[in-house]
């Protein structure tokens, strides 16, 4: 089943200018990087392209089809010279009082993309830089990506959207672009034993978010830490044997964090490979990380405290083997310095940074950073 970006023309392929009408070549400005990295996509990726426009009065006096149509017949032959070649175009001419079903956000003009058998909506996007775009992905059951330059624009339609439909908010082609060839890589992570009950969400391309709870807030402030610094978003919520002792709980959560990073790296192509040093006041911790799919660890850091805050320091090396043991991954971490808290709070924070590095991609360069051919 095929694939598709649904794609506005003014504001997303060209600029808009103030009266958001291109009825002259002297409007006429390309979106910057549009006719860079559009035709990348068209040429490297599998997806079907459809031009989907609203075009307020095309025809009558206010918006002339002689005026419209050289412009636009002299963009798609641009996008065209560059090897983008769309598939379909579908242009409403009605105006926005007239609450037509084919205009945007309605779906009158793409009841054939929904047969069931050729297309795959739910793995489809709509690119466009107004709110009416988003909802046009909404009712297609498709993902927005949004170029969102302008909130002013089409907000007089009193749209409203749901959590969850923009995949991308941007305002430039080249991250529309990584995103579509790299991916998504986010997950969610179940882990339930008779000692513990552990749920887990990730998304490693996030952008530092968090939402920690073990029961133990020293240990949210830790795992805080990776969230924020290595960029990514993380959900935990941990519950477990705390009125036995902590240590179940610091286990299995390592544990599962480990098996979610395992899982939402996938092939590992593209990602890097990193080591981390960072100093905190009297403390200099250094952490290398290899997500090289072997487990194991070497630790040097020594606590003279018996706890930090509510956990015990003992947990700290017990974390970190877990996190290897289940990603599969090499930790060496070395730390020195006077005061425990800044110890350990600057070990998170350069596990996080070492992360950030390590599982970064670069869509210019998808090889698997290995000789063997698997990690």
């Amino acid at each position: 089943m095929k694939r598709v970006l649904f794609i506005d023309r003014d504001g997303t392929l060209i600029l808009e200018p103030e009266d958001e009408q291109i009825d002259s070549f002297a409007k006429l400005k390309f979106y910057p990087g549009a006719l860079q990295y559009l035709p990348r996509i068209a040429n490297e990726l599998d997806f079907e392209l459809i031009l989907v426009s609203n075009q307020d009065g095309l025809g009558t006096a206010s918006h002339p089809e002689e005026n419209f149509w050289p412009v636009h017949h002299f963009i798609v032959d641009t996008f065209v010279g560059e090897g983008v070649r769309f598939v379909k175009e579908h242009i409403d001419r009605t105006f926005p009082h007239e609450n037509a079903p084919t205009r945007k956000p309605g779906i009158g003009m793409l009841n054939e993309y929904f047969d069931g058998t050729q297309y795959n909506l739910a793995e489809s996007f709509v690119i466009g830089d107004r709110i009416n775009d988003v909802k046009l992905a909404e009712n297609l059951g498709a993902k927005a990506i949004w170029l969102r330059n302008n909130d002013e624009l089409g907000q007089a339609e009193n749209l409203n959207i749901q959590s969850g439909s923009v995949a991308l908010e941007t305002t430039d082609w080249k991250s529309i672009y990584e995103f579509l060839k790299l991916g998504t890589r986010t997950g969610e992570h179940h882990r339930k034993t008779n000692e513990t009950d552990i749920f887990i969400q990730l998304n490693l391309d996030g952008s530092g978010k968090s939402d920690i709870d073990t029961g133990l807030p020293f240990f949210d402030h830790m795992l805080d830490q990776i969230a924020r610094h290595g960029a990514i978003d993380l959900t935990v919520k941990t519950k477990g044997d705390l009125h036995i002792d902590e240590h179940h709980t610091i286990e299995d959560t390592g544990i599962a964090l480990g098996e979610i990073f395992l899982k939402v790296l996938g092939d590992k192509r593209g990602i890097e490979r990193y080591a981390y040093t960072l100093p905190m006041d009297d403390c200099l911790a250094q952490v290398a990380i290899d997500f090289g799919g072997r487990n194991w660890i070497v630790w040097d850091a020594i606590f003279k405290r018996e706890k930090i805050g509510d956990m015990p320091t003992e947990m700290f090396f017990h974390f970190f083997k877990s996190f290897s043991d289940a990603s599969k991954s090499n930790l060496n971490i070395k730390a020195e310095g006077e005061n425990e808290h800044h110890k350990i709070e600057a070990i998170f924070k350069a596990f996080a940074k070492s992360i950030k590095k390590a599982v970064r991609r670069d869509a210019e360069n998808m090889q698997l950073p290995s000789t063997k051919g698997v990690l």
